[in-house]
């Protein structure tokens, strides 16, 4: 299981949310949404301070992370976030 925070992703989360070097962005699972993995739920995201991190990553200053109690929504994947230049949005993709 991993989460991978691709660098141009970080950048838009950084500016969008006017986040600083030492924030942090909780991934969490939500009711509805386009989810892909699980019917019905999707992912969200929210400035927050961790409790129990069950994996993170730190890109461009900011730790991503999803806390230990949503680590079923994975499945052991990976999930990467990344940035669609096109379209200008966010991707999130369970791999």
């Amino acid at each position: 299981m991993k989460l991978v925070v691709e660098q141009p992703a970080a950048r838009w989360y950084k500016s969008e949310m006017g986040l600083a070097d030492g924030d942090a962005i909780r991934i969490f699972v939500r009711l509805g949404g386009c989810g892909s993995v699980h019917p019905g739920l999707s992912l969200g995201v929210i400035k927050d301070a961790p409790r129990r991190i069950g994996i993170s990553e730190i890109v461009e200053g900011v730790t991503y992370y999803i806390e230990e109690d949503n680590l079923w929504y994975l499945d052991n994947k990976t999930l990467r976030i990344s940035f669609d230049e096109k379209y200008e949005e966010i991707k999130m993709a369970v791999e």
